[in-house]
């Protein structure tokens, strides 16, 4: 992602932060925040600051010294999905609207945009919005599936700047969601608990697997042809999470996968994931899926 990002973006960062000048007439973009308030609100984003004259220059002057900072992207990414948090807008919801599109004209010409995906804004590349994880994100925060969220927030924010590590956790998404499953049914682990292991344990439970016999005779093949690719997809995210990803270990400086494979396999694992969870609502409309516990647990 280029960083540092340009003066308009820090500039319309500080706006909605800060809610423009105390003595401004103009209705406030954000949320107006006083010298006390705004600390608070970069102490939430673990950033040390204090108000040392006028609220607002400090706070540009803040920003610009995190933009030059080596952890800029990181600090940066928390900064603005705090300021353009939905939960603050609740009872306000055409002031977001008009955050997000004041964020976003500054920072569409950096390369980046706020996006919301389910209950949580994310600044991401620009034209990144992919619709299949879009609602993944969504549902998993919906019923509550943290493991998964984490897996894909880990993959989405590694695919440019960390490629394996993204393939590791785009395959941890689809092992979050079939444990899930396991677990609600009262079904034990498999032996192998690999992706492809976890897979082939809840296929039978959903009704997925290739060779079932209910099927229209109309789209039998179609549907038999579908989840067997369904399962090679699978079986290939395990495979390059082995092969490519960080799970085992990696010579220093030697990467096996670009970022455009890495967003490959997180598009393919997220398309499965969500099928997976669609398919166990489906089945079991009245039995949400629990906590998933953490693989690594």
């Amino acid at each position: 992602m280029p960083f540092p990002l340009s003066p308009q973006s820090i500039d319309a960062i500080a706006d909605i932060i800060s809610g423009g000048g105390g003595h401004d007439t103009t209705p406030p973009i954000g949320i107006y925040r006083s010298g006390p308030k705004i600390e608070k609100f970069m102490r939430a984003c673990n950033v040390a600051f204090t108000v040392n004259g006028s609220r607002v220059p400090s706070l540009v002057q803040c920003l610009i010294n995190l933009n030059n900072g080596f952890d800029a992207e990181q600090v940066l990414s928390k900064i603005i999905e705090g300021a353009a948090d939905p939960r603050d807008f609740i009872h306000e919801p055409k002031r977001h609207v008009a955050v997000l599109d004041h964020l976003n004209r500054a920072l569409r010409f950096d390369g980046f945009e706020v996006q919301q995906q389910g209950g949580r804004m994310r600044l991401v590349e620009a034209g990144k919005n992919v619709p299949v994880l879009t609602e993944l994100a969504g549902l998993s925060e919906v019923i509550d599936f943290d493991t998964v969220s984490r897996d894909l927030d880990r993959a989405l924010a590694s695919s440019q700047t960390d490629p394996e590590d993204a393939v590791t956790a785009a395959c941890s998404t689809v092992e979050s969601v079939c444990r899930s499953i396991l677990i609600e049914l009262g079904q034990p682990l498999p032996a192998k608990k690999d992706v492809e292991g976890l897979y082939n344990a809840v296929k039978q439970p959903l009704g997925l697997s290739p060779d079932r016999s209910d099927i229209d005779p109309l789209i039998a093949n179609d549907v038999r042809q579908i989840l067997s690719g369904l399962a090679t997809v699978i079986g290939g995210v395990g495979a390059l999470r082995t092969h490519g990803g960080d799970a085992h270990g990696r010579e220093k400086g030697f990467a096996r996968v670009d970022a455009r494979i890495a967003r490959l396999s997180i598009h393919a694992a997220s398309t499965a994931a969500l099928f997976l969870i669609e398919t166990w609502q489906r089945k079991f409309p009245a039995r949400p899926l629990p906590k998933a516990d953490d693989p690594a647990g």
